[in-house]
């Protein structure tokens, strides 16, 4: 049993990343980049050094090593606000006087104004939940003539953190670590990884190692095998559960909280939820992770949720705040599932890319991991790219249907115009694109990635068409009375529009709903995806749909 231990350790150690090359080279270069607070940086190294644990100073290198980027991003409401501009035309010659009301005129202005980024106050507790606080926010959006997040500030660690949190950080974690019972047998690399680290995510940095030691300072006395950190962290995640839970008006301040303000309010987002359990769990040597989906391939939004590894090393999913290990399962389907990682990672695409590349959004980080293969049966999919490749174009990405568009979930190169996508989850519609100023564009057709691992490409010919009669524009229960009417789950009185997907999305037509019988739409193109939505609508909500046996299978 013992060599079978080893021998999974061992396994984990070499396929998850742990090892670490060029450490020092990093911990330079990221000195250089702290500017002003170099000393504090160096302060802390040399206080190891001094004190000649060589694990210990392994462990603050790692951490400096791999400090780029990390930071606390505040997030804040914005809208734009016109300012006059002081301008003297004395100042100027009347040529240039002339010229200048010219442009103006071409350009529907009527006056000299600019235009500022003005912060806009909310407060999203303000309000008894998330529908009233929305309504108010789209009010002022409305009054304001728009109104969008964005970010208000972004404080780099290497430019701020202390040498005393620092330190403290690294031997309050080794504390934990050799003393608390279930946490002895963990290797130093996990350890590194899952344990040492002082943030979540982009949360503002704060002391939490000491509070949560105190609190669970006699766990060990209430456990039946204080030697399983599965039952450790059970019995945390219990106890935080009576005090922090999930609230949805939180999805309007997108800012990660730290450990001061879960404490005032007891409530927050997913991603908190799971900072909150990181907190809890690795100050008492508990290895514990944060894995999520950028977005859902069969609804809106995206998830966070913990992993926490057993003694053998395998990782088990939980909820933190919410749903204990060996007792969670997700809720919606995924594309790809991914672990935050404290160290960079070599198979990002960031990582892979030359610097005048852009890739879009999240994936141009660098600390992630890809873990899919825990949470779906997954396949290599080999997808023939038919629009033609945009200039210098190396890179293509396969996207799922999130809140009304296509979003990138993975990427792959191209190579004569073809591209192997990696480990896709199962039973999820896709669509390949590619990236090109900033802006998703259509590579080729959508297809079904089938539960067996088999593809249908939805390409239908636009000439063969069919009728279709449709019920709803989500996946709901549409039930049938008693006279065999069908009951919609359409608005009586509104007006929807039936789109399919052909490297784009082409309407077909739109009808108005009576609230009582399908909306029959006729010269349909038959084997394609469709999307029904109400007219002027966001479209955030609704769903897309293929059409087999006269039903609605939604995707």
């Amino acid at each position: 049993m013992k060599r079978l231990f080893l021998f999974v350790w061992i396994v984990l150690l070499v396929t998850s990343s742990f090892v670490f090359a060029g450490i020092d080279e990093d911990v330079q270069a990221n000195l250089t980049k702290a500017k002003t607070n170099r000393g504090e940086i160096e302060k802390a190294i040399a206080y190891f050094e001094k004190k000649g644990d060589p694990q210990q100073l392994d462990a603050i290198k790692f951490l400096v090593a791999n400090m780029e980027n990390q930071c606390y991003v505040e997030v804040a409401l914005y809208y734009e606000e016109p300012k006059a501009v002081e301008f003297n035309l004395l100042s100027y010659p009347l040529d240039v006087i002339s010229a200048l009301f010219e442009n103006l005129e071409e350009r529907g202005e009527i006056s000299f104004l600019k235009r500022e980024r003005v912060e806009q106050p909310f407060d999203n507790l303000a309000y008894p939940n998330f529908s009233t606080a929305e309504k108010a926010l789209d009010s002022i959006a409305k009054a304001r003539n728009g109104l969008e997040f964005g970010r208000k500030q972004r404080l780099e660690d290497l430019e701020t953190v202390s040498a005393e949190y620092l330190i403290k950080n690294v031997e309050n974690a080794f504390k934990a670590w050799q003393s608390r019972p279930w946490a002895k047998q963990i290797p130093y690399e996990a350890f590194r990884e899952y344990i040492l680290p002082y943030r979540g995510s982009n949360e503002p940095i704060e002391e939490w190692r000491e509070f949560f030691i105190d609190r669970y300072n006699e766990l060990a006395k209430s456990m039946k095998d204080s030697t399983d950190p599965i039952e450790a962290a059970t019995l945390i995640n219990r106890e935080l559960t009576k005090w922090y839970t999930f609230d949805e008006r939180y999805y309007l301040h997108p800012t990660d909280l730290g450990l001061a303000e879960m404490r005032k309010t007891g409530k927050g987002r997913c991603e908190d939820m799971t900072n909150l359990t990181i907190y809890a769990l690795r100050a008492n040597g508990i290895c514990v992770m944060s894995d999520y989906t950028p977005y859902w391939a069969n609804s809106g939004n995206n998830h966070a949720w913990n992993a926490v590894l057993d003694r053998s090393g395998k990782a088990i999913p939980f909820m933190g705040c919410e749903a204990d290990p060996n007792a969670y399962k997700l809720s919606g389907k995924i594309g790809k599932a991914y672990r935050k990682m404290f160290s960079k990672q070599s198979e990002v695409l960031s990582a892979k890319m030359e610097k005048w590349e852009k890739a879009p959004d999240w994936l141009s980080g660098k600390y992630f991991h890809d873990v899919t293969s825990d949470y779906a049966d997954v396949s290599d999919v080999a997808v023939k790219l038919e629009k033609p490749l945009p200039d210098s174009a190396r890179w293509a990405y396969l996207c799922v249907f999130n809140s009304g568009e296509w979003k990138p979930i993975y990427w792959s190169t191209i190579q004569q115009n073809e591209c192997l996508f990696k480990a896709m989850g199962r039973d999820v519609m896709y669509t390949p694109m590619y990236y090109v100023k900033g802006k998703m564009e259509p590579a080729g057709e959508a297809f079904l990635l089938h539960k067996d691992g088999k593809t249908t490409r939805y390409d239908g010919d636009p000439k063969v068409t069919q009728t279709v009669k449709l019920v709803s524009t989500t996946r709901k229960i549409i039930a049938e009375a008693t006279e065999g009417k069908v009951i919609t789950a359409l608005d009586s009185g509104a007006t929807y529009e039936l789109h399919y997907w052909d490297n784009g999305w082409q309407k077909i037509a739109e009808k108005t709903a009576d609230g009582k019988t399908p909306l029959v739409f006729d010269n349909v193109p038959q084997n394609r995806l469709y999307w029904l939505y109400k007219k002027d609508s966001n479209k955030e909500e609704e769903r897309i749909f293929t059409y087999e046996n006269d039903k609605q299978i939604w995707w």
